[in-house]
């Protein structure tokens, strides 16, 4: 039997984490950045803790406006502070359950920007290097932020996106596209498998990309990430795939 990891974004202000908790097996919760709070911290760390569901923290550029999907301006200092004390944060709710962080995951435009900019992937690990001596790091295949996690010797795990199309450069189909977001769970499920069977990942143009992945993203927010994975859990133990 194979394991794979299936992540979801979560205390993002959808309310559904307690629908989805049973299909996945890692989580990574706002702290504040884009969207979060203490309290919403708390409630998604609970329902996590009930169904044995990894934690880990969800940083973005500080801004709810935008829910973080687009590059601020700001100073890699500024920046940098808005990092670490999202993930203090964090951290300091994971205490009040005696829980340690399995991992980091950047959000949004974050994300995008420290997978292709190594001087924004430097200081993104420059900020949250304190807390990573337990705690890995989901990053994109082939990436700078991977290529700098990997010089400071972090622990990294490859991800994947389900709902997400790519770009012939391997970049995340840019969301103003209709075509950026998979919704039907039989094509995420097809996305799935190339990777999972390949390594390959079946571009928008039709290309097929090296790509690796110990980690697979369905986004939250997403309205369809419910059926998406209650079909896809069970196509993938069809196939004696666990997710765990």
């Amino acid at each position: 039997m194979r394991i794979i990891d299936l992540n979801c974004d979560l205390g993002e202000g959808v309310a559904n984490e307690a629908l989805l908790m049973p299909y996945i097996s890692s989580c990574n919760i706002a702290c504040g950045g884009h969207v979060g709070d203490a309290n919403t911290i708390d409630r998604t760390i609970e329902l996590a803790l009930k169904k044995e569901v990894k934690i880990g923290a969800h940083p973005s550029f500080p801004d709810k406006n935008n829910f973080g999907r687009k590059i601020l301006t700001i100073s890699n200092e500024d920046l940098s502070k808005s990092i670490a004390a999202q993930i203090e944060l964090f951290v300091e709710r994971l205490a009040v359950y005696n829980v340690k962080m399995h991992h980091i995951k950047a959000h949004g435009a974050l994300y995008n920007l420290i997978a292709k900019d190594v001087n924004a992937a430097t200081n993104y690990i420059n900020s949250i290097a304190q807390f990573t001596k337990d705690a890995c790091l989901y990053v994109p295949y082939n990436s700078a932020i991977e290529k700098v996690a990997i010089e400071r010797n972090i622990n990294i795990k490859y991800e994947a996106f389900a709902d997400r199309n790519y770009t012939a450069n391997l970049s995340l189909v840019s969301r103003l596209n209709e075509n950026a977001i998979i919704s039907d769970p039989r094509a995420v499920y097809n996305h799935i498998m190339h990777i999972i069977q390949d390594e390959k990942v079946l571009t928008i143009d039709k290309t097929l990309l090296k790509i690796k992945a110990d980690t697979f993203c369905i986004h939250g927010d997403n309205l369809e990430t419910l059926p998406i994975l209650k079909e896809i859990t069970h196509l993938l133990k069809s196939q004696n795939i666990q997710i765990a």
